[in-house]
């Protein structure tokens, strides 16, 4: 019998029992494994992947990670970690995966992804537009000498109690609810503090997490209502590790890029962030500084 094409492999649901085929798939392709980042996302969204036909794990894989609910569905779903295997690239196995998702699973459902210089072409061709930006770094972080204290707002870390208030403030700023991811950050992170007003009502202003992924903790996400609320956010996680830093910054928060920069840390790559059936990410830019990841919108 003729072995069936690659582009007419079924596409299966995955599930966290996957988690070793997807980092096994992301070093295929020269990333790292990431297995912490990944079971995340499993957990949290839903992957899809086909499945090499030597038997040799997945030939395809990319997750979707919903957000908020609507008569129609998600208000939002965000498209991460696409990747074909080295031996299956270029055959029309990425497409066939994309093409799936976009206009089969999430049909109407407005869409986002941050898109590589590699992966931006067949995006732009699947309806995709490029929206913004945003500036990996990573380095180790140099504290000041002596701390500053900036802005008007006090770092501690989290409690149990703060979550109904994060939820709250992570909605409003990010455009829908996100429950489902947020509420597993305290499991998932090694940090995660927060920002409160210093006057007697403590209104909270932000709030931001550290993970670990491999050789790096990761800072995401970040919320502030201002630069100096962010760099005392991120000031704080550092704090707390010696491992070198990692976060994905919205370019046009060019002061925090700024001193991010001055503090040790280095311009890795930029992606494009593109959206699909919506002009613009929902919520507010001007105090969503970083994403959790970038796979997760």
């Amino acid at each position: 019998m003729t072995p069936p094409h690659l582009t007419d492999l079924p596409i299966r649901a995955l599930t966290v029992d996957d988690l070793h085929r997807c980092a096994d798939l992301s070093e295929d392709r020269g990333w790292l494994r990431e297995e912490h980042k990944w079971r995340l996302l499993l957990a949290a969204g839903n992957g899809y992947g086909v499945d090499a036909p030597d038997g040799r794990g997945l030939a395809a894989a990319c997750v979707v990670t919903r957000y908020g609910e609507s008569h129609t569905g998600p208000e939002l779903a965000a498209i991460g970690m696409v990747l074909v295997a080295d031996r299956f690239a270029r055959q029309g196995l990425g497409r066939r995966l994309m093409t799936h998702v976009c206009d089969g699973v999430l049909k109407g459902v407005p869409l986002t992804l941050h898109a590589t210089p590699y992966g931006r072409p067949l995006y732009e061709e699947l309806g995709f537009e490029t929206t913004g930006r945003a500036e990996m770094l990573r380095g180790a972080f140099q504290h000041e000498t002596a701390p500053a204290t900036r802005g008007t707002s006090r770092i501690r870390p989290a409690t149990a109690e703060d979550l109904p208030r994060i939820l709250r403030l992570d909605a409003e700023v990010f455009g829908t609810d996100r429950t489902h991811m947020i509420t597993r950050l305290p499991a998932f992170a090694d940090r995660l503090v927060v920002a409160e007003d210093r006057s007697a009502d403590g209104t909270l202003t932000g709030y931001a997490a550290a993970w670990p992924n491999m050789d790096t903790q990761v800072i995401g996400p970040l919320i502030a209502h201002d630069t100096a609320t962010a760099q005392s956010l991120v000031t704080a996680l550092a704090t707390g590790t010696d491992r070198e830093l990692r976060t994905d910054v919205d370019v046009r928060h060019e002061e925090l890029l700024a001193w991010l920069k001055e503090r040790g840390l280095a311009s890795v790559a930029f992606n494009a962030v593109m959206t699909r059936d919506i002009p613009d990410l929902p919520g507010d830019w001007t105090r969503r500084w970083a994403p959790l990841t970038v796979a997760a919108g």
